[in-house]
Order: structure tokens, then C-alpha cells, then sequence
């Protein structure tokens, strides 16, 4: 048996880092957008093992990987074999990581029949990494904590024009930053949607450290308000619509991509489809 599943991008329309706890982890509020830009994630059962193939990065140190062995652990499950298809540029701030992992929970779920909630997955999700829920959850969120309390958000769609700065940045190496902003005042999500000003507190220390990044921001700033999602490298701004937004990346000298931001993931509308078809 068969089954192929998107895996899409997101972007953070802001990060504000509200403290450190005594774990270590920040305490965060952010808000994930879904792209439909996506990795294609399948899968085919086997008699037995997990495989995983993927350019560029081992099996060890996969977060499908991960994920696949999570879901099987102390369960009668037949193997399977994963390949994925990148489109998300790695380690941009696009969460493609995660994303492919929470795709895999829900396929796997899918093809071995285990029947488990999306709550049950996002909590063994929260163990491969704090952005996996909100992937399997798949809606807008304005997300709390370290990233695991979300809250659904209705946002109309909207077109977004996206560089992609060659640096690869250490997500650990901004957090653990001595300069790093941590005393943001909290939000409301009413005091988002009536537009109150937001920013990335990660933006400054990554513009220090690679300025590449910051270049790419400044000039993307010229075109409206411009902003970098996650820890970077990858910045961007929401255009009028798709022309707009081909335009300006007609004009940078950076790598990236046009999309639309969706009002839900598409993975979401890709597992009614499959469901549909189980049942049938």
C-alpha cells in the first residue's frame, strides 16, 4: 500500500521571545502562516524496518526518521519506506524539518491504521521538536509557550514573496546569544488582528552575524514591510497579489520564491482526500 502527502513551508509573521525558563527553553509568542510551497513526503509499506530516503541528510538524523520510530515504539506495525521530496530550502526558517515529521506522523498513522487523535500525535509530535504540532494540527496558530500552545487564528489568504539568503543559521547558536532580547511584553491575539506593530526579536543578532541576511532584509524593506521568519535565513514580504509579488522577486538579487499563504495547510486538505479514498 501507497501513500503520498504534502509537507508545507511556513513562516512566522512575528517572534517575540518573552523569557528563558529554568529548562532553558525560551518562552515564546509567534504566529505560523502555512505557504503553499511543500516537500512531498511518501510512503510504501514493507515486511519489516523503517527506511528513510532523503538528499543530504542521514537517516540517524532525520526528523521523519524520528518520527516513524516514535509511532512504531511498543506497536505490531509492518515496515515502511519514506522518500522525501525536498522543496523547502534547508534550515531557512521555513520549518521543513518539522513539517516532513508531522506529515509522517499523520501518514503513518494513516497506512498502519493506529486510529490516534490529533492531539495524540502533536503530543508525541512535541517529542521530534517544538514546532511539530503546529504542523499536525495544520491551522493558522498563534502559537505560546515554547512553541506548543496554539491557538486557531482566521486569516484570509495572501500572496508573499520570499528570499532565500545562502546562509544556514544555527538555530541553538541565536537562541544562546548573550545580546538576544528576551523581555518582550506579551500580546493578545486581539492586539494582532487590530495590527498592532510586531517584529522578530531574533532579527538583530542574526543580521550581526550574517550580514548576508541583513542585506537581503534592508532591500526587501525598500518593496513594504519586510520581515525574517524563524531564526532565518529566509525573509519576506506580504504582497498586494502573485504579480506583485514575481515582480519584486524579479527585481532582488537574491534566490527565492513566490507563494500564497493559505487559510489551513494543505496537508490538512490532502488527508480528507486520502480518508476519502481509505473509506472508499
Amino acid at each position: 500500500m501507497q501513500l503520498e502527502l504534502p509537507a508545507p513551508a511556513k513562516i512566522n509573521l512575528f517572534l517575540h521571545i518573552l523569557g528563558r525558563r529554568p529548562d532553558g527553553y525560551h518562552e515564546l509568542q509567534s504566529l505560523f502562516r502555512f505557504l503553499e510551497l511543500a516537500d512531498t513526503v511518501s510512503f510504501e509499506l514493507a515486511t519489516e524496518g523503517i527506511s528513510v530516503d532523503m538528499d543530504r541528510v542521514s537517516q540517524e538524523n532525520n526528523l521523519v526518521y524520528k518520527a516513524a520510530h516514535i509511532l512504531s515504539e511498543g506497536r505490531d506495525v509492518p515496515g515502511v519506506n519514506v522518500v522525501v521530496t525536498k522543496r523547502i530550502p534547508l534550515g531557512t526558517g521555513l520549518g521543513g524539518g518539522s513539517s516532513d515529521a508531522a506529515t509522517t506522523l499523520h501518514g503513518l498513522n494513516m497506512l498502519w491504521e493506529l486510529g490516534l487523535s490529533d492531539d495524540e500525535l502533536a503530543g508525541l509530535g512535541l517529542q521530534i521538536g517544538a514546532d511539530v504540532p503546529v504542523f499536525v494540527h495544520g491551522f493558522t496558530a498563534f502559537a505560546e509557550g515554547i512553541g506548543e500552545r496554539l491557538a486557531q487564528v482566521e486569516l484570509p489568504e495572501a500572496w508573499y514573496v520570499v528570499l532565500v539568503p545562502e546562509s544556514r543559521i544555527s538555530t541553538a547558536e541565536i537562541f544562546a546569544h548573550p545580546d538576544l532580547t528576551r523581555d518582550t511584553s506579551p500580546i493578545t491575539i486581539a492586539r494582532f488582528l487590530q495590527g498592532e506593530a510586531l517584529r522578530n526579536d531574533c532579527e538583530p543578532i542574526v543580521q550581526r552575524l550574517y550580514p548576508e541576511v541583513g542585506d537581503a532584509l534592508d532591500w526587501l524593506s525598500q518593496q513594504g514591510t519586510a520581515r525574517m521568519t524563524g531564526t532565518g535565513a529566509c525573509v519576506f514580504l506580504e504582497a498586494g497579489d502573485e504579480a506583485v509579488a514575481r515582480d519584486i522577486l524579479s527585481q532582488s538579487n537574491w534566490q527565492g520564491f513566490v507563494s500564497k499563504g493559505t487559510k489551513q495547510s494543505v496537508l490538512l486538505d490532502a488527508l480528507v482526500q486520502e480518508r476519502n479514498l481509505f473509506q472508499n
